[in-house]
């Protein structure tokens, strides 16, 4: 009997952190949406007040890349010189697409 209350428990357990990750993973989520749209909200802000972002060193590169139709390199490029992470870099880049 001693087995099946320890079976039970780690169960639970299972279940209980299993529930706190798919929480965690949609808030996750709905995070990295609204900042992707507050980002795009400022793009246009900046755009119609005529501000252009500083760029770092080595964007010069990255935009080349682009220029040349070689994203996938560009992203690569991007995550070497921020230490973005992939989904990071991918929106970056293609924001710079614009």
């Amino acid at each position: 009997m001693g087995i099946f209350v320890g079976l039970v428990v780690v169960l639970a357990v299972v279940g209980a952190v299993s529930s706190v990750s798919g929480a965690l993973a949609g808030r996750i989520h709905r995070l990295e949406r609204q900042n992707a749209r507050l980002e795009r909200r400022l793009d246009l802000l900046m755009t119609h007040l005529g501000i252009e972002e500083r760029t770092e060193p080595g964007m010069a590169e990255v935009r080349a890349l682009l220029l040349k139709g070689r994203k996938i390199e560009a992203i690569k490029e991007y995550r070497r010189l921020t230490g973005a992470g992939l989904r990071e870099a991918k929106e970056a880049v293609e924001a710079m697409e614009r």
